[in-house]
């Protein structure tokens, strides 16, 4: 019998950059209301991914502007890792690490 899946979890994808202190965290994050900024979950990897190469197009478009240096434009530390979200809006990696929503 296949078990069933917890009405509080769901899965997701999140973009993660490696960090010298924290190692790998969830990066992008955005507030709805009043309440704390939570992590932006999405729904299907390529949503991920599209987010990635959006901003990198964003930092090419820069870099053509004369705003921002090459290497930085061309650089892309981001990548995508499947999650589980609970109820209250924390996040499980792969590796059976947390990360609670962001201060306010």
């Amino acid at each position: 019998m296949k078990p069933k899946a917890s009405p509080n979890l769901r899965k997701g994808y999140c973009i993660f950059t490696d960090t010298f202190f924290q190692g790998s965290i969830p990066t992008v994050s955005g507030s709805v209301g009043k309440g704390p900024e939570k992590y932006c979950v999405f729904e299907t990897e390529l949503e991920a991914q599209r987010e990635i190469a959006d901003f990198m197009m964003t930092r090419l478009q820069e870099f053509m502007d004369g705003e921002r240096d090459f290497e930085d434009a061309t650089s892309c530390d981001e990548y995508v890792v499947e999650v589980t979200v609970n109820a209250d809006g924390m996040l499980v990696d792969e590796h059976g690490r947390v990360f609670k929503p962001t201060r306010d």
